[in-house]
């Protein structure tokens, strides 16, 4: 019988020597410089982490990672955030962060990752902003395997919410719900591809079916005309 403790009796210690190794990770990912996830679990193993298994403080990880991007922080690509983290777990991470100076990101702030997107937009629509936001007249393009762009989430929350759950297009309810609100698709009239801009005069409220006829429809032109004169705050750019 393996002598290792569980994972439900870390101590404070313990957290603070995993987060001090996350920590040292990120930095390394951030920079760009390489590092090998497997070499810094076993340095772990033999050091500050000698009761844990291999797999326990792979999950402590992910925990790290879950709460950072609760946080609205960066966190390590190669530890998917974990589903479930303790409340006290959670807690006590987050407590280990603040003391090594790592203090709640800004959760409007612009972002290129979607599923970062996704989690600050649904944030905001909840918190029904008031005022149109100013959005990114020039999106900035990011070092990535594919092309991606710095987007508001204010201006995707205003945009989904000025729909009401309605396709700006066809004007049928959203198909379906995602983290608890209508699905709709923002599209940008003029993509980005082409300098459009991330803002609410070139954004609209789509649901699936019409955002691939802007896209891949033989009357792609027409269609995105007709969302000019349907939706009256668009300009064209």
């Amino acid at each position: 019988m393996s002598d290792k403790k569980k994972d439900n009796d870390w101590s404070v210690l313990e957290i603070k020597a995993a987060v001090d190794a996350y920590l040292k990770m990120l930095e390394l990912e951030l920079t760009g410089q390489k590092f090998n996830k497997a070499h810094e679990n076993r340095v772990l193993r033999d050091s500050a982490l000698s009761t844990r298994t291999r797999s326990s403080i792979e999950f402590r990880m992910q925990n790290i990672s879950t709460v950072l991007m609760r946080m609205d922080r960066e966190f390590i690509t190669g530890y998917k955030p974990a589903r479930n983290v303790g409340s006290n777990v959670e807690q006590s991470i987050r407590t280990v962060l603040s003391e090594r100076g790592v203090q709640p990101g800004d959760p409007k702030a612009p972002t290129a990752d979607e599923e970062t997107l996704e989690r600050r937009t649904a944030a905001l629509q909840k918190q029904k902003i008031k005022e149109p936001p100013k959005g990114i007249k020039k999106p900035k393009r990011t070092a990535s395997t594919r092309t991606a762009y710095v987007r508001d989430p204010e201006v995707r929350a205003w945009v989904r919410n000025e729909a009401e759950g309605h396709c700006d297009g066809c004007g049928e309810p959203a198909p379906f719900q995602k983290l608890g609100l209508p699905y709709l698709e923002v599209h940008h009239v003029k993509p980005l591809a082409e300098k459009g801009s991330d803002q609410i005069t070139n954004a609209v409220a789509l649901c699936p079916n019409c955002h691939r006829r802007c896209h891949h429809s033989s009357d792609s032109e027409e269609y995105t005309a007709s969302l000019y004169r349907k939706v009256a705050r668009l300009i064209p750019e």
